[in-house]
């Protein structure tokens, strides 16, 4: 017997799956939704909001989406190439004049001095691939030019709170780059410069952009960078737990927590808050070519630059590579292959999921991809950060249970 293109079999091991996790302690609550075509989305909430019981989770339970959030903020971007407001190869120096002349590192471990001049400036397409030259890289801590990173606050939630955007900037352009423009795949910086550079050019906060073209017309209700007082009862704490005693630890509490208030820097690469419903008319626009309910969201071509592989083999090398070699760090996550803009694309067959799917992971606990190839979404949220593998491990079995549901 099928079920919306998922075997009811199927769909009955997913739910014992998420209730194992569940169950085992670890994991207080999670919310999972599947869909297929034109399907109804089949949707399991588990658990509790709290580690320690309390309200359950519910279907509009809204989580933080941490890095999640950059395959649904790039939109903004998306929607500006599509309107000519923005070209791939235009030089950034325009809106962001604060990263003009840049000097690059001699060598990774460099002091911040030692520097040599960029062999060429920094463009759209740059920001966009995350490529521009600077970027997260667990594999590098203790470099003079991560430990800049993490005082200039630069980056979120550590241990300096991110500025407002023009103060960022204005610390970003006192850094050196990493490496030359274009020249290596790199984590997280190009996703909130974006940001900045979305507000510049419409003379908007980025916030009200994504809601006037991305948000409102998707009827993404429950999606934005601060969760409203009169609802932040459906958000649950981010769970930190210890790495070493797995002990439950707050890291960030609802009321009067990072999202109860609007942030002074509002962060494309991990500041969004959203529901699965939010995230599943998200998804379903981008599998239907940027179309939702006959009103075109993004052009076609829009949705395919930013969900087909984006990065040369030179790049893709070393973002495999990456990958690979540092799988202590990510708990396993990151074996796609390649990256369109602001997301993972898969370009090889590591697991069940088939090449082409597109999508990301995120800090907090959250899992969202779609697959063209089944006509997929998948979208698993939960409230556990990943200083253990307890979440990872969760979004691994929902992933690999998942696609032994699909009935043909």
């Amino acid at each position: 017997m099928s079920t919306n293109g998922f075997s009811a079999p199927g769909l009955r091991r997913l739910h014992d799956v998420l209730a194992r996790h569940v169950d085992s302690g670890k994991i207080p609550g999670a919310v999972a939704l599947v869909s297929r075509g034109d399907g109804d989305p089949h949707v399991e909430a588990l658990g509790t909001l709290r580690h320690d019981g309390g309200a359950p989770m519910r279907r509009d339970t809204i989580f933080r989406m941490a890095s999640t959030s950059k395959p649904v903020s790039v939109s903004a971007a998306m929607v500006l190439l599509d309107e000519c407001r923005l070209r791939l190869d235009d030089t950034v120096e325009e809106w962001l004049p604060e990263l003009a002349n840049r000097q690059v590192l001699k060598q990774i471990d460099s002091p911040v001095d030692d520097t040599v001049p960029a062999r060429r400036p920094i463009t759209v397409r740059d920001v966009l691939t995350s490529t521009f030259g600077l970027g997260m890289d667990m594999t590098v801590i203790g470099t003079p030019i991560m430990a800049a990173l993490f005082e200039q606050g630069i980056t979120p939630n550590l241990p300096v709170p991110m500025p407002e955007q023009d103060e960022w900037m204005c610390r970003l352009g006192t850094l050196p780059l990493m490496y030359q423009p274009g020249e290596r795949w790199q984590y997280q910086i190009s996703s909130d410069l974006l940001g900045v550079l979305v507000s510049r050019v419409t003379g908007q906060s980025y916030d009200e952009f994504l809601r006037e073209r991305i948000f409102e017309p998707l009827g993404m209700k429950d999606t934005g960078f601060s969760v409203p007082a009169d609802q932040i009862d459906r958000l649950p704490p981010l769970y930190a737990p210890d790495p070493q005693t797995g002990e439950f630890q707050v890291w960030d509490e609802a009321a009067g927590g990072r999202h109860s208030s609007p942030p002074a820097f509002q962060s494309g690469g991990g500041g969004l808050n959203s529901t699965a419903d939010d995230y599943h008319a998200y998804f379903k626009m981008l599998l239907n070519q940027g179309m939702h309910q006959g009103q075109r969201i993004l052009s076609r071509p829009a949705v395919e630059l930013m969900t087909t592989n984006r990065l040369t083999a030179e790049q893709l090398t070393a973002r495999e590579a990456l990958a690979r070699d540092n799988v202590h760090i990510s708990f396993g996550q990151g074996q796609h292959g390649g990256w369109g803009f602001g997301m993972a694309v898969r370009t090889y067959r590591g697991d069940y999921a088939p090449v082409g799917q597109f999508g990301w992971d995120g800090g907090s606990g959250t899992s969202t991809y779609a697959d063209p190839e089944n006509q997929l979404v998948g979208i698993l949220l939960t409230q556990v950060g990943a200083t253990v593998p307890s979440a990872i491990q969760l979004m691994h079995d929902f992933w690999t249970t998942l696609y032994q549901a699909i009935e043909d």
